[in-house]
């Protein structure tokens, strides 16, 4: 029986689909309507390229942390596998990694709902988002599934129809695509660590470890499979809104809604923006599902208080974590800005996974240890895009990240 203080545990009730579901609904939103058009900035003409980067050291990392779930089928994600695999700090400096970078994240999804809903009142709607979203997480982990696979199926509707409509349309350009102007090494890099906020989702998967049936086998499978969907989703979306809007995408607010324009079918704007909502509404949704189970995981250690570790005796959730989690989510979209947001959320995600690969590579041949170059290359790459990242976001992510780190110390004295 689930307790409801303490450190009661959670109960099994997510299978593969439900699990898939998840990771695609936190990695829609942030993706395609957030990241894309920062990270084409950066890239110029490189986006595709940086993309490909993107995607490889998600693949390391997908593949470093579902070895690792399956042998750690907990709630905490890398916090737990840093805490068993390296010890104490680095679980604990992965755990708070994890809630500082995603509740930027959060903060970024909610802000990215009121900017494509009323910009006038963009911090507003975000607050009304993060209260409404924590009170369907309150209420059962599996209605937020629920939720997720209609917001999933709604978001693949709008964009097979942002797809077809830019690469059939008449200010389709195949030859934007071989442009080789306007990029450089440093600006794909630093785009890639942008579209790495995209590909994070799938973390979603592992922190709900606890709450998923036969972990071993379920997880793995539902991350590869979450992480390989979005990536075909993202590459054509690229090339559609490349093709229509060439150098131009990097410069736009809400690209996908400008690429239906510019095909000449201007009266899908206002869909592409409600589709945009619903994506970052899905991807706010199971951000908040994993940082309150991260919290969760840590709070049982007594790295954040204790309190927090309680479970809801009737709803099997972290109550206490996904109000704590909630209130501080919208007190940062009240205030934050969405751009600043997605790369201080980068920063602190890369370092998070650096150390989900360096756990990794402890793993020996009989606990599922995946080929070495993988948590290597992962390790190495997650680092270089980290710091690739524009100065600002490095800056301040070595600050939370060293404050993190002297609350440890200081606790242990």
């Amino acid at each position: 029986m689930t307790e409801a203080t303490g450190t009661g545990h959670l109960r099994r009730r997510l299978g593969l689909f439900d699990a898939v579901v998840i990771g695609l609904g936190a990695m829609l939103g942030a993706g395609i309507f957030a990241a894309l058009a920062p990270a084409a900035a950066a890239a110029g003409s490189g986006l595709l390229i940086a993309l490909a980067a993107a995607a490889v050291v998600a693949y390391c990392n997908a593949t470093s942390s579902a070895r690792l779930a399956a042998r750690y089928p907990a709630s905490g994600g890398t916090y737990v596998y840093g805490r068993e695999r390296l010890g104490d700090f680095w679980g604990y400096l992965a755990g708070w990694g994890f809630i500082v970078g995603k509740t930027a994240s959060c903060a970024a999804m909610a802000l990215t709902v009121g900017l494509y809903i009323w910009p006038a009142y963009a911090h507003a709607i975000a607050v009304a988002a993060v209260v409404t979203l924590t009170a369907v997480n309150y209420v059962g982990v599996q209605k937020s599934a629920w939720l997720t696979r209609a917001i999933v199926a709604v978001v693949l509707v709008v964009l097979a129809t942002v797809i077809t409509v830019s690469l059939t349309s008449d200010a389709a350009d195949a030859g934007r695509l071989g442009h080789t102007g306007g990029t450089s090494v440093g600006g794909i890099l630093q785009a890639a660590g942008l579209l790495f906020f995209a590909f994070a989702g799938y973390a979603r998967i592992a922190t709900l470890g606890e709450e998923i049936r036969d972990p071993a086998r379920t997880i793995p499978r539902a991350i590869g499979l979450a992480l390989g969907l979005a990536l075909a989703v993202y590459a054509l979306v690229a090339i559609a809104t490349i093709v229509v809007l060439g150098d131009h995408l990097g410069s736009v607010a809400a690209p996908l809604a400008e690429a239906v324009r510019v095909a000449g079918v201007p009266q899908l704007s206002p869909v592409v923006r409600i589709g945009a909502a619903v994506a970052a509404l899905g991807s706010l949704l199971a951000l908040i599902l994993g940082v309150s189970r991260t919290t969760l995981a840590m709070a049982r250690d007594r790295h954040l208080p204790s309190a927090l570790a309680a479970v809801h005796p009737r709803f099997g959730v972290p109550h206490r974590a996904e109000l704590a989690v909630g209130a501080v989510v919208a007190a940062v979209a009240a205030t934050a800005d969405v751009r600043a947001a997605i790369g201080f959320s980068s920063f602190a995600v890369l370092l998070y996974y650096a150390i989900a690969n360096a756990s990794a590579w402890t793993l020996t041949a009989a606990e599922g240890r995946p080929a070495r170059l993988v948590p290597v290359l992962g390790l190495a790459g997650c680092l270089t895009l980290a710091f690739a990242l524009p100065l600002g976001s490095v800056l301040s992510g070595i600050v939370v990240m060293a404050v993190g780190a002297l609350v440890y110390a200081i606790r242990r004295a």
